[in-house]
């Protein structure tokens, strides 16, 4: 099967389950599922999220849950926006009342209670929390086909925040675990897969790439996500700290 093939056939299988949660219609989605909650707490007992003290994540409704936990656990917590259309931000779990980290960790609170940031001032990152719409134990992901995932991932490393042992983690439902799914030179493996009852490390049998695979960026996508052109600056300056 190739990529739309796979994402359509989990889409349908965690519908027919009953094993899907709003928001609905999941199609187009990072789907979210039951169990998510439980998938959250598992992370927690990873080593490398123990030792984490900032944590890239993000913004969709399944990892939200765990997005709560980081908050509550006082780890800063830097979040993709939505389509990466107004970059990322940065939550701060001492700038933020405990009893509003449910709502900080909703993608309207993040911008109630986070603040943008310029690229070239995000930490660097301990973590990489993704969202996944399917996954294979050799640590071959696919997203919902938009590629925000993948261009995260290469402006982090174009700025030096992350490199290529940074880990990378994904909770998913057990339904999403499928034998193989088709690569491409942009794809980003994952390290674990966090599931409601297990984890698994991946067996990756590729490498990362290094940053922004530039010829692959279009003109639209330029305009429609500005960070891209942010980045381009930085780099042409070299003004990367």
């Amino acid at each position: 099967m190739d990529k739309e093939d796979i994402r359509r056939s989990i889409w349908r299988i965690l519908e027919e389950k009953g094993e899907a949660l709003p928001p609905k219609p999941i199609v187009g989605r990072i789907p979210n599922f039951k169990g998510a909650g439980k998938a959250a707490y598992l992370v927690k007992s990873l080593r490398e999220y123990v030792k984490a003290e900032t944590v890239f994540t993000n913004p969709d409704s399944p990892q939200r849950p765990l997005r709560e936990l980081i908050l509550r656990d006082g780890k800063t917590i830097i979040m993709a926006t939505p389509r990466l259309k107004e970059g990322f931000l940065i939550l701060n779990p001492n700038n933020i009342p405990r009893k509003l980290y449910y709502e900080a960790s909703t993608i309207h609170g993040a911008f109630k209670h986070g603040k943008k940031l310029k690229l070239r001032d995000i930490p660097n990152i301990d973590i990489k929390i993704v969202g996944s719409v399917a996954v294979s134990l050799r640590g071959e992901r696919i997203g919902k086909g938009s590629g925000y995932s993948e261009l995260e991932y290469g402006i982090l490393r174009e700025l030096g925040r992350i490199d290529e042992n940074t880990p990378i983690i994904t909770t998913i439902h057990e339904l999403q675990i499928v034998e193989k799914i088709p690569q491409e030179e942009f794809d980003v493996p994952v390290d674990y897969i966090v599931t409601p009852i297990r984890i698994i490390k991946t067996e990756k049998s590729r490498t990362r790439p290094s940053g922004i695979i530039w010829r692959l960026i279009t003109d639209e996508m330029m305009m429609e996500i500005p960070v891209l052109k942010e980045l381009k600056q930085i780099i042409n300056n070299k003004t990367i700290r």
